[in-house]
């Protein structure tokens, strides 16, 4: 049992209190106590009163086995946030993302810090996030990713609270835009000032949904021509300087309904530039090798470099179609495009989803919610419907006018 030590007087051998050599000078009451480790801790006092709160609470926290080791909180994040990275099994890819967070953002700001006097200051988070020269978007995934680290220093009981998750600490308002996908013209217009040896690639995107790096790693025996499907299972990714081959985003493979035109093109451009075996590193530099047939590949037989295809293919070929420099206008609004299509034409918000390799329908449903025909149309082509079936029978509509029979 913990105890609270008057540190002004002490009994003497004749049972009297006596003033201590410490008599008026600093905090008088001190609480002391055994943690859950069996080392004797303490902390200081201007009243009793209150060293005796303390000394309940923290009995109470021992017994609950909610304790916490004051002295928990003392490492900085800079130390804490290197030995999170260092226990995250993150992919390579996703590991780059989140150390350039890491580094660039969170650790010359906030990295001198001990993790104890950011649970106690949100407001120390809140200044920090507002001051981020970043979009609202990127500022809000620097802030999720410090939010992962401390709430994993929650987790490890160096603090009590995230700051992140206090009600004053609030990641940048980003603008809410509508999508607008590209129609049928402008991505004709683009895949024609594409060279020849690209242009599949739009088919790709606008014909099958494919992101950008499954369209560079686009194996041949993946396009089931017979059988009328794609099966989307590699994706070429630059990690670094280097590319590798991994699977798609999420790590899951999907099926891809072959439209017929879209094999149309994909045999006439293998026809004219034959599937060519690559080799690159699984998943991360340095990774086992592995071979794929790439239908798609440049001039110089190596798969397409991420950076060099936007900069010097892509974007002066979307110029010369008149699509101006501006959010939206790179290889994603093919796949944009894409999914406005099969919205139009009907298809579910389900299968979309697996189409595109969402991993909820309901984060496809929030960015392409506009783009599907209104409820009030459904509800009136609904009512419409049934009731040309009434009359189509002989019978009259059910509903009457006001005073008519």
């Amino acid at each position: 049992m913990g105890h609270v030590q008057d540190l002004w007087m002490s009994p003497g051998e004749d049972g009297r209190d006596r003033p201590t050599d410490r008599h008026g000078h600093g905090k008088r009451w001190k609480a002391r106590y055994l943690d859950t480790e069996g080392a004797e801790r303490s902390k200081a006092f201007a009243r009793k009163q209150d060293a005796e709160k303390f000394l309940t609470e923290v009995e109470a926290d021992i017994m609950r086995g909610t304790y916490l080791d004051p002295d928990a909180g003392r490492v900085t994040l800079r130390k804490y946030a290197t030995e999170w990275m260092a226990t995250r099994s993150f992919d390579a890819g996703t590991r780059q993302v989140i150390q350039t967070r890491v580094n660039g953002h969170i650790i010359p700001a906030l990295g001198a810090y001990q993790l104890g006097h950011l649970a106690k200051r949100p407001s120390v988070v809140s200044g920090w996030v507002a001051g981020l020269d970043l979009s609202p978007r990127y500022a809000g995934h620097v802030l999720g990713t410090l939010s992962a680290i401390l709430t994993a220093a929650v987790d490890d009981g160096l603090i009590r609270r995230n700051p992140c998750r206090a009600t004053s600490v609030r990641p940048p308002q980003v603008p809410k835009r509508k999508l607008v996908p590209w129609d049928t013209a402008r991505v004709a217009a683009v895949r024609a000032q594409l060279p020849s040896r690209y242009q599949a690639m739009v088919d790709a995107g606008a014909g099958l949904g494919l992101r950008q790096g499954e369209i560079f790693g686009l194996p041949v025996d993946a396009v089931g021509f017979l059988r009328h499907n794609v099966r989307v299972r590699v994706q070429v990714r630059l990690i670094g300087r280097t590319r590798v081959f991994s699977p798609p985003k999420g790590g899951r493979e999907r099926d891809v309904p072959l439209p017929g035109p879209v094999a149309e093109a994909l045999a006439a451009h293998l026809a004219a530039f034959p599937a060519a075996a690559m080799t690159l590193p699984w998943k991360e530099p340095g990774g086992k090798p592995r071979t794929e047939r790439l239908i798609f590949t440049t001039n110089r037989g190596t798969p397409p470099h991420r950076g060099a295809f936007n900069y010097d293919v892509w974007g002066p070929a979307r110029r010369r179609a008149g699509v101006p420099d501006g959010p939206g206008t790179g290889m994603h609004a093919l796949r944009h495009h894409y999914a406005s299509v099969l919205l139009a034409g009907g298809v579910d918000v389900g299968p979309l989803s697996e189409y595109l390799g969402h991993h909820d329908p309901g984060f496809t449903l929030r960015v392409y919610r506009h783009l599907m025909p209104s409820d009030a149309d459904a509800a009136r082509k609904a009512v419409e419907a049934a009731l040309a079936r009434f009359h189509a029978d002989g019978s009259q509509t059910a509903f009457r006018l006001p005073g008519k029979p």
